[in-house]
């Protein structure tokens, strides 16, 4: 028997239990290419001397929190999957939903006799034991359906069981596992017997399964398996697709799906992996984009799940896991992800090393296995054991709880970063991760329309090495000294009771967005003790609010912005005693370029393998008169991308901004005529396609 890594690669071993099969994250060659192209950026570890500030914004409002937020994977080789302590201590942790039955296993697992051909199955693993567990630990199930050698309707009757004649009311179905793993682009570790391999086929087939199991239970929610913007095979065509496997599959199943399932695994050392949320914001962005250019009408509908996230090189089981795991489940939960899911429960020890002064034992899962290496030289602690991960999910059930709004959180120290939400008892919780394996480092936390009691708050710990996260009130809310490698929640009161206050304004929406303007409008709020006044609209500038205007209506028209950028906005509610209501629920636009202009540019990418293209660059002269000598400039989205090279003109760029003259060739464009250029782009993070281009100064029309 084989399994694979966490990149794809086969390896012998016969205990699948063990390790994860089937890896989709980053093919290793990808990652080092990646590397080689543009760096990966690394925090320096220094001496912490001034304090760090932290800016916590409660008019910044971001999503709120479900009830099916927090997350983890069971697998059915995992034999203490049903047992009653397994339970308690995912019901500890405050696990929300639990994922079934396992990964890559789900596309070789039949349910109706709980076998899995060629895998490893652990006796009482079956549907019914999981669903046991799944209730006493007060979690949801997420049950993917065996897509690779089963069938619409094997799904169908899975579900017809579920909830017709056990009533388990399961209502979240994937359909299949990273199924474009399957040797469509190359690199084969997913099951997959259907004859036609392609994404065409995979969504035709998606359909076909939420039709059959629909029609047993039309109020389940159905997902399609999509990949993470950024992460192999994003932006590759294989076969006769007519594009990426995303475009592709939500082209043909978009009318008929619920949500999208998508994994994330970041790669790299710790120091590698833990900076790497700061790309979360961008991918979920471009995922949102890709739902809506080809999902159909009313892709806003479509939810998102994140169903696989760890770290994959080192700190599986130690620190990094625990700070990477908050620091994830915050950035992806704030920006509207529904569920988040830790890779795994119980894996079995893998390779063992020191990380940060701790043994790290290369398990991906959050309790331990209690298994020895091959040579029994080194074994776990005891079965069952927390490891870091389950004391950063244990943090996160502190920090995040179901109705809280994520509102926008900010520091100016890349090796600090924070998260808050604001509560419905008036609280605000914010969450502070020290990424700095050696430094403590001295925080001051200013508040925006928030003001902190001046009791000490109550503060939760978990510092590295620790075994339990520490409580109890103690301190400053506007002041704190985090130790090395630790995660800090800080839950503060108001100064005063908010009584009265009047209800928030529904979902904005945004209408004739130009390259300078935008109307919003949103849902009337709900008068508290005093009739409403007035609605103010603020932009999110990081994390401070800029008030764009405010109206006593329901709509407002907002001008001077920013050609090609990306704006998050809120409404925020007053009355007439004064009385300002909680944020609005984000709303994001971008602007686009003018419509008409003297110059157009049309950039292409036209062939892109996962962590650089091939782009080309066509500049129309819309003008009258010739141009002679021109220079066309852009600023990248993201810090991440660049280019490599280029031809057919003079290419150079400094920080995000790149500059393009032309050459002898073609430094002339007659009135009406064009002229092209080309480049290699690299990318190390998501790559947010630039909108603003300048010709000589002037805004061109973006084709």
């Amino acid at each position: 028997m084989t399994i694979s890594n966490r990149y794809g690669v086969r390896l012998p071993t016969p205990p699948l239990r063990l390790s994860r099969p089937g890896r989709a994250a980053l093919v290793a060659s990808l990652l080092l290419a990646t590397a080689a192209l543009v760096g990966i950026d690394q925090p320096s570890v220094g001496a912490a001397t001034a304090p760090v500030t932290v800016t916590v914004n409660t008019r910044a409002g971001l999503a709120t929190v479900p009830d099916t937020a927090l997350g983890v994977n069971h697998a059915i080789w995992d034999s203490q999957l049903g047992t009653v302590e397994t339970s308690d201590l995912l019901r500890a942790a405050g696990v929300q939903m639990m994922r079934y039955p396992g990964g890559s296993y789900a596309d070789i697992y039949h349910w109706r006799d709980h076998t899995a051909p060629g895998g490893y199955v652990a006796p009482d693993t079956d549907f019914d034991t999981f669903m046991a567990g799944a209730r006493r630990a007060g979690a949801q199930p997420m049950i993917i359906a065996n897509y690779g050698t089963g069938t619409p309707e094997e799904a169908a009757e899975w579900v017809r069981y579920a909830n017709v004649t056990k009533g388990y009311d399961a209502r979240y179905w994937t359909v299949g596992n990273e199924n474009y793993g399957n040797g469509h682009y190359g690199s084969a570790w997913e099951a997959d017997h259907h004859p036609d391999k392609s994404a065409t086929y995979y969504a035709n087939l998606v359909v076909d399964y939420a039709d059959a199991m629909k029609a047993v239970d039309p109020t389940i929610k159905v997902g399609a398996v999509l990949t993470m913007p950024a992460n192999w095979p994003d932006a590759l065509t294989a076969g006769a697709d007519p594009g990426p496997w995303n475009q592709t599959v939500l082209e043909i199943a978009g009318p008929k799906i619920d949500f999208v399932d998508v994994h994330w695994y970041p790669g790299g050392s710790a120091a590698e992996s833990l900076p790497r949320t700061s790309h979360i914001t961008d991918a979920v962005h471009l995922l949102r984009q890709q739902l809506t250019r080809y999902a159909g009408s009313n892709a806003s509908r479509i939810g998102i799940s994140l169903t696989e996230v760890n770290v994959t090189s080192s700190g599986m089981t130690s620190q990094p896991a625990a700070l990477f795991l908050a620091d994830a489940y915050s950035g992806l939960l704030a920006n509207g992800v529904f569920t988040v899911h830790w890779w795994n429960v119980r894996n079995g020890i893998g390779t063992v090393s020191t990380v940060a002064g701790q043994t790290d034992y290369g398990d991906f899962g959050m309790l331990s296995s209690g298994t020895c290496t091959s040579d029994g030289s080194v074994c776990e602690p005891p079965l069952n054991t927390p490891f870091a991960a389950y004391h950063g999910l244990s943090m996160m059930s502190r920090f995040a709880h179901t109705g809280d709004q994520f509102i926008r959180a900010a520091t100016n120290e890349p090796l600090v970063t924070a998260h808050a939400v604001r509560r419905s008892t008036g609280e605000v919780a914010v969450l502070l991760v020290n990424k700095d394996p050696d430094n403590a480092h001295p925080v001051t936390i200013d508040y925006a329309g928030f003001t902190p009691s001046a009791e000490a708050p109550t503060v939760h710990a978990h510092t590295n090495g620790a075994t339990a996260i520490t409580s109890g009130r103690s301190g400053s809310a506007t002041s704190r000294t985090l130790p090395p490698y630790s995660l800090t929640t800080l839950v503060v009161r108001p100064a005063a009771t908010a009584a009265g206050q009047p209800g928030a304004p529904g979902q904005p929406a945004a209408s004739d967005v130009t390259d300078r303007g935008a109307t919003i409008s949103w849902p009337a709020a709900t008068r508290g003790a005093s009739p409403i006044a007035k609605y103010e609209v603020y932009r999110q500038h990081g994390a401070v609010s800029e008030q764009l205007g405010e109206t006593s209506g329901t709509s407002f028209t907002v001008g001077n912005l920013d050609p090609g950028s990306r704006y998050t906005v809120n409404v925020l509610t007053r009355d007439t005693a004064g009385r300002v209501s909680w944020a609005s629920p984000p709303l994001t636009f971008t602007t686009g370029s003018p419509a008409t202009s003297t110059c157009a540019i049309r950039f292409t990418s036209t062939t892109d393998w996962g962590n650089g293209y091939v782009a080309s660059v066509d500049i129309v002269n819309n003008g009258a008169e010739p141009i002679t000598g021109w220079t066309l400039t852009w600023t990248w989205p993201t810090t991440w991308q660049q280019v490599s090279s280029g031809w057919s003109a003079n290419w150079e760029q400094v920080g995000t901004a790149v500059r393009v003259t032309g050459t002898d060739d073609n430094r002339q464009i007659p009135a009406g005529g064009s002229t092209s250029a080309g480049f290699v782009g690299a990318y190390s993070g998501p790559n947010v396609p630039p909108i603003a281009f300048r010709l000589n100064g002037t805004l061109c029309t973006t084709r």
